[in-house]
């Protein structure tokens, strides 16, 4: 039992890209095992920038600060070696990736992950096992990881593929950028009901979502408010639904107010 020892902890994190623009201004964020933190906020206030940046997307720059994953601090870390260690991103818009079978995407990424904790890669049998107790979960139709990854696939089905992908490589840390944008209510629940399954006491998710409605099917333990790349609330699911009424200029106010 691990939970409520840190997984994540980021400590004045300060964040520009190229043009020297900077994008988050002192994040402070510790996530425990066994939780689930959603990152709230307005377009453009840092939310995808944060979930990039502890996965190590080229492009960024960290100024200042630290991001300890198990303890480690990552921020010199490649990405593939960021998820090799555990971490996962599933991005907002995924891509498609032309001529890759998503059948021999998901083994040879099962299998990155095996040897890379000196574990034997699976069996074709193992894997089909695996993959068929998984794919269930996200109602994944089997004609589609024939197909190249994505290649053909609708914005439900792309989204439900992040899904499969996190429930087959099992992170320690799960990162959701906007993973319910774009979903109609049937394929909103199947995603949640994904996560759901993936989520336990060994593993965290960070959630980065625009609606509270993906919050009715998931337990949040923790709302953060993201604005001018820095938290600036945090509270519990009701804080969602208060954003959800109110929106978030009345956060803006508050903080004027107090300033």
């Amino acid at each position: 039992m691990k939970k409520n020892k840190p997984l994540i902890e980021i400590k004045n994190l300060h964040v520009s890209v190229d043009d020297g623009i900077k994008i988050l201004n002192g994040i402070n964020l510790t996530i425990n095992y066994g939780e689930v933190h959603v990152i709230m906020g307005p377009n453009g206030s840092g939310k995808s920038t944060l979930a990039n940046v502890l996965s190590g997307r080229p492009g960024y720059n960290v100024d200042d600060g630290e991001i300890l994953f198990k303890g480690e601090n990552i921020i010199s870390l490649d990405p593939e070696i960021r998820a090799r260690n555990g971490m996962f991103l599933a991005f907002q818009y995924p891509m498609e990736l032309p001529g890759v079978r998503t059948w021999q995407f998901l083994k040879s990424s099962v299998d990155a992950i095996r040897l890379h904790n000196e574990l034997p890669e699976l069996k074709i049998k193992e894997f089909d096992k695996l993959l068929e107790e998984k794919k269930d979960i996200v109602e994944m139709n089997s004609e589609l990881l024939k197909r190249s990854v994505n290649e053909g696939f609708s914005g439900g089905e792309k989204k439900r593929n992040e899904i499969l992908q996190l429930s087959l490589l099992n992170p320690t840390f799960a990162m959701l950028d906007e993973t319910d944008s774009g979903l109609d209510i049937d394929a909103l629940q199947i995603v949640a009901k994904g996560v759901k399954s993936f989520h336990n006491n060994t593993n965290s998710v960070m959630l980065v979502t625009h609606y509270q409605r993906i919050l009715n099917h998931l337990n949040p333990d923790y709302i953060h408010v993201l604005i001018d790349g820095q938290i600036v609330k945090s509270g519990n699911k009701s804080l969602s639904l208060e954003l959800e009424s109110k929106g978030y200029e009345w956060i803006r106010e508050s903080i004027s107010k107090e300033s």
